[in-house]
């Protein structure tokens, strides 16, 4: 089933792409997406590697430009710089952290970049949510993997984007930390925020999902609501598309 490749101009859309295109060397990664969010949806994306999930994230983020088509974020065309990439929040592999400063500046840092009107408020509320307040005077470069994404996570969430795209946000997390993101996920979505999860666990993404699509080759091969979606012949169905030859 494919996405649908209409623009909308619902008031509560929080995101649309529109035969979004990145091509790198002539040839595209991403292919023609078109997608809509409305305000407390969630899409997760499933697909082998090379798909184009993620570079299909930094379009969304207003990190690469598209080659073709277009992204909107509350109406607003993204674009580098402009107003609309302040409604966005972008958890990526890279954790976008600077090493030699604290969790709390870091945070601090990115809730000053938003303009919020209290840096240091909403940069402990961010870190409280994702349980690492208590390693706010620790460098980054002194915590774990696991504690370094959740600071990044923290940075991502500050600035309460409408917008929050996250790509395999889960990995590198213990319990405690997956829980948290679940958790400040889930809050996200409930005050009205959308979310684009790229994950390979297709149980996590499902079960965060209002839609769900399969990547592949650089398009969406399936695309559906989660509502009409059978976990487990969901998983058997995947399976049998990312591994037969176009």
């Amino acid at each position: 089933m494919s996405a649908p490749s209409h623009i909308a101009d619902d008031s509560d859309v929080a995101v649309e792409a529109e035969s979004l295109v990145r091509a790198f060397g002539g040839r595209p990664v991403v292919d023609g997406v078109s997608f809509t969010l409305r305000a407390g949806e969630c899409l997760a994306v499933f697909g082998p590697n090379g798909a184009g999930k993620t570079t299909l994230l930094r379009l969304l983020s207003g990190l690469l430009k598209p080659s073709a088509g277009s992204c909107r974020v509350g109406g607003v065309v993204l674009r580098s710089g402009s107003r609309a990439r302040a409604q966005v929040g972008f958890v990526s592999h890279a954790g976008m952290l600077y090493s030699a400063l604290t969790a709390r500046e870091n945070v601090e840092f990115s809730a000053r970049l938003y303009g919020l009107r209290s840096p240091a408020d909403a940069a402990r509320r961010a870190l409280t949510a994702m349980r690492v307040a208590d390693r706010s005077e620790t460098p980054v470069r002194s915590l774990s993997r696991g504690l370094q994404q959740r600071v990044s996570i923290a940075r991502a969430i500050v600035h309460e984007p409408r917008v929050l795209l996250c790509d395999e946000p889960y990995t590198g997390l213990d319990d405690v930390g997956s829980a948290a993101l679940t958790e400040a996920l889930t809050e996200r979505r409930a005050s009205g925020a959308a979310l684009v999860v790229v994950t390979h666990n297709l149980g996590e993404g499902l079960a965060l999902a209002t839609h769900a699509a399969i990547m592949r080759r650089g398009r969406f091969a399936r695309y559906e609501q989660r509502g009409g979606v059978d976990a487990t012949s969901y998983v058997r169905e995947y399976r049998e598309l990312v591994t037969t030859d176009a």
